[in-house]
């Protein structure tokens, strides 16, 4: 315990499917799970292993996709599949999926793993066998209950937290994707046992186009959900400061027992979609910075489409959950993904000021920002009571046998420089070394 007091470091599980990396949205589609598969190979090669226990998820069933989303939505994401779209044409117009949202080989195992990922760290936490848990494959949060949205299909984030509900009086949520947290913060906008909080840009019709700091919630969640919407361009010392000032007000007045942090890295720099200026260190810091509140935590992935710094931003996150960033070399390790990292090959990328967009976020907007957020955190009155949410019965049973899902770490580690990892190459071909 004074070793953790002293140097930061925590109890951390780490959950991955070695197949995880191999679901494929089609050409040309940003969204690429092959990015799983560069993070988890650097977070091997950087030793950073040793530090975690590693989780293979479980497949989360039926019934538990069901806690949140409409049966008749999962029933058909069950069955869609590219070679039987057309038995399905009125359902893929019902159910949003199509063009940003496509059905592609294997869909349903795909929201199997990553939901199953995230309830399972869920789980480590409410049975206090860890600190902080890990699921860079979660954190799809656009997901409706009865649709798909912005690339995702199921929303294991309001399943992870009504895990985390069944222990936990107060869950806060935190949004650090360039896009507003939006299918989060309506799954939980009625009720305050869960506040959200969504850093994001807002305005000029940008994705999803919710996420006004207007929108505080309602009945018995009014002033329970927290907004802080950006213009294009913020830089580091901006967004850092907005973030720390409001989360610290956010954990003195919510005072919450748990804290599930979703880690979009399309806020970074560079990203394929994203419009603002953030570098990894920044981006970490705010990871840092929650974790120093000593609170247990589910840390979940989201966007990022420049698929190399997203391995880079979750791999130097992973090291800060486990307290070791200090000791992770600038210049990469030798990997399977190496050509990826070109030219420079470092862990932290300059950020060119000359690819910048211009930071439209002044120091009085911030200001006024800051204000009316704290404004409405005032009117919280009192801590939430148990009584106010239904609590659904345990998801699945969890014992004993839970340890000897812990992968062996050597194996795991020989697996990643074969069977796991047999392709250089960006699942489109490409190398993506232009920032899209």
């Amino acid at each position: 315990e004074l070793d953790e007091v002293m140097t930061g470091k925590k109890r951390v599980c780490y959950f991955h499917d070695a197949d995880i990396g191999d679901y494929y949205y089609g050409e040309g589609h940003p969204m690429k799970p092959h990015r799983l598969t560069l993070t988890h190979n650097l977070v091997l090669h950087y030793g950073l292993y040793k530090h975690l226990d590693v989780y293979k998820p479980h497949k989360a069933s039926f019934e538990e996709l069901s806690n949140f989303h409409d049966e008749d939505y999962i029933n058909f994401l069950k069955r869609v599949c590219p070679d039987n779209l057309h038995q399905h044409a009125d359902k893929l117009r019902q159910f949003n999926v199509g063009e940003d949202c496509p059905v592609f080989e294997g869909i349903y195992d795909f929201c199997q793993l990553y939901t199953g990922g995230s309830i399972d760290g869920a789980a480590k936490l409410n049975n206090g066998m860890y600190d902080i848990a890990i699921n860079w494959s979660g954190g799809l949060h656009h997901a409706r209950k009865e649709e798909a949205s912005g690339f995702c299909y199921v929303n294991d984030i309001v399943l992870a937290i009504i895990e985390l509900l069944k222990y936990h009086a107060r869950v806060l949520y935190i949004d650090i994707d360039v896009h507003h947290g939006d299918g989060v913060q309506d799954a939980f906008y009625t009720t305050d046992r869960v506040m959200t909080v969504s850093f994001h840009k807002y305005g000029n019709n940008f994705f999803p186009g919710t996420g006004d700091i207007y929108e505080i919630g309602a009945k018995a969640g009014k002033y329970y959900s927290v907004n802080v919407p950006l213009r294009d361009g913020i830089d580091d010392k901006s967004y850092v400061s907005i973030f720390k000032s409001v989360i610290e007000k956010v954990m003195e007045f919510y005072r919450p027992s748990v804290v599930v942090q979703q880690c979009g890295a399309d806020s970074l720099h560079n990203d394929r979609l994203g419009c603002f200026n953030l570098s990894i260190a920044a981006h970490a810091e705010c990871v840092k910075y929650v974790k120093s509140f000593g609170i247990p935590m589910l840390v979940l992935g989201g966007g990022g489409y420049t698929i190399r710094n997203v391995a880079r931003c979750w791999t130097y996150e992973t090291a800060v959950c486990v307290g070791r960033e200090r000791e992770l070399s600038n210049n990469l390790p030798d990997n399977d993904y190496i050509a990826y990292y070109g030219p420079d090959f470092l862990l932290h990328p300059n950020v060119n000021s000359s690819n910048s967009q211009e930071n439209q976020n002044t120091r009085s907007y911030l200001e006024s920002l800051q204000k009316k957020v704290v404004e409405n955190l005032r009117h919280l009155q009192h801590a939430p009571g148990v009584q106010m949410f239904e609590v659904p019965p345990d998801m699945f049973p969890h014992d004993e046998e839970d340890e000897d899902e812990i992968e062996d770490r050597e194996r795991l580690l020989s697996h990643g420089d074969n069977d796991y990892y047999d392709d250089d190459y960006d699942q489109d071909h490409e190398m993506d070394y232009s920032a899209n």
